[in-house]
């Protein structure tokens, strides 16, 4: 597997190094440093094979994260490893810098001890290092504690719930859900969707006492018609919907959703993603763009930009920003609108258009009139970018996805714990063709 890694800065600087089998020598990172790090022309490839050794590699900023395997390893898990790592990183020293790893390499040095052992990956959910890891408060927690308390984590850690502690007690049991989405679109100048998809995440923050049982339930198609073979009986406040693919976290329990579409799972502490998911069909569109170009001459640009929301009930968008591209030889934008305000930016050549809240079923429209400076021989002529769109509509989801239930059992406490479901749709990449 994995015979050692080591971060290197972009001078070639071996910041932190680790031997796990024995097998790679001090001078293992010199082959990486002259081939990748200082060459001229380094590989494109993130695997190089230098002297009878394998390098992967990642780049953090200014930092290599670089594996080193003699034998025929499984690339995938190499970088899935190196992934993880990172993150580790992020989670407990908030960033990756020269100057971070080193004040922190006794921790790093911890927590690569932690995740592999003789190049084997083995503990990498941060909830489960966090009740190992004898740096910071986890530290101070287990030496007042002593090698009772130490003895108890390692136990915990190794057992079949990695994640959870089963000391855990609230006074209040509260269960939060955010259901966040992330809209791409395309529609062409015509009015023609182009390309629509949802990216989203189901977000949890759970404060239990125990070793609570989960079970939560969406509107998903082949979950549904799982139910209902099995002889449930399902009530929709939601249309069934199709998912693409997902991703669990760890604490599913995988075998129960491939034999019955079923998520079941035992929660860590603290806040954790759930589920992430894709979704390319039957995208609800929040907004509608129609836009009216029209040039006269060359010396003037007349626009007529309406803006209609398409989400109804009492919802209301925030933070709704429009991006609308101008000439680069604008010399004086007229703007018209009885919405929001808006500002003519010539250095982005564009012009902002700002509206704090828009409420649904609500149509706004931006007269622009733009006149130009003449330019020789044609040059410059103006290549149309998309009118770009940025916004945060709560409880609406452009996929259509719902929390239809979410059960928590712990047979040993016996309490109901109080649960909030709060639903986010974000514009990623939101752009129309002029």
């Amino acid at each position: 597997m994995i015979s050692g890694i080591f971060f290197m800065n972009t001078r070639g600087d071996v910041l932190i190094s680790r031997d796990f089998r024995g097998d790679i020598g001090k001078r293992i990172a010199v082959p990486f440093r002259l081939s990748v790090v200082h060459s001229k022309n380094p590989p494109r490839s993130p695997v190089v094979t230098l002297q009878n050794a394998t390098y992967m590699h990642l780049r953090e900023g200014n930092i290599y994260v670089v594996a080193v395997t003699r034998s025929n390893a499984n690339a995938a898990l190499v970088f899935e490893v190196l992934h993880t790592l990172i993150n580790l990183l992020r989670s407990f020293a908030g960033k990756i810098d020269e100057n971070v790893l080193a004040a922190n390499f006794v921790l790093i040095y911890e927590l690569l001890d932690e995740v592999l052992d003789f190049g084997y990956p083995q503990a990498c959910g941060v909830e489960a290092l966090a009740l190992t890891i004898t740096q910071g408060k986890m530290g101070k927690l287990l030496a007042r504690g002593g090698a009772a308390t130490a003895a108890k984590r390692t136990q915990e850690v190794t057992g079949a719930v990695s994640w959870r502690s089963a000391d855990v007690r609230h006074k209040k049991n509260e269960v939060f859900i955010d259901v966040i989405e992330s809209v791409t679109m395309m529609v062409s100048p015509k009015g023609t969707l182009l390309h629509a998809d949802v990216k989203g995440q189901v977000l949890v923050r759970a404060q239990l006492s125990g070793m609570p049982e989960c079970r939560f339930g969406i509107n998903d198609r082949l979950m549904i018609e799982a139910e209902t073979q099995q002889g449930y009986r399902t009530q929709l406040r939601a249309a069934a919907i199709a998912i693409d693919d997902c991703h669990f976290h760890q604490c599913v329990r995988l075998g129960h959703f491939d034999a019955e579409r079923a998520i079941s799972f035992i929660p860590p502490e603290g806040e954790f993603e759930l589920l992430s998911y894709r979704i390319s069909e039957n995208v609800n569109l929040p907004f509608r763009v129609i836009p009216v170009i029209r040039e006269v001459g060359s010396s003037k640009v007349e626009m007529q930009i309406s803006l209609r929301s398409l989400y109804g009930g009492k919802i209301t968008a925030t933070s709704v920003f429009v991006k609308i591209p101008t000439p680069p030889n604008t010399a004086l934008a007229k703007i018209h609108t009885a919405h929001g305000k808006a500002k003519y930016r010539p250095q982005h050549n564009a012009i902002l258009w700002r509206l704090k809240k828009y409420p649904a079923a609500t149509e706004s429209q931006i007269d622009i009139v733009l006149d130009l400076t003449p330019q020789l021989n044609n040059e410059g002529k103006w290549v149309r970018q998309p009118i770009a769109l940025q916004f945060v509509v709560p409880m609406f989801t452009a996929s259509g996805i719902h929390v239809r239930f979410l059960k928590v059992v712990e047979s040993r406490l016996n309490y109901t714990p109080i649960k909030w479901v709060r639903y986010i749709t974000k514009a990623q990449s939101y752009q129309v063709r002029v």
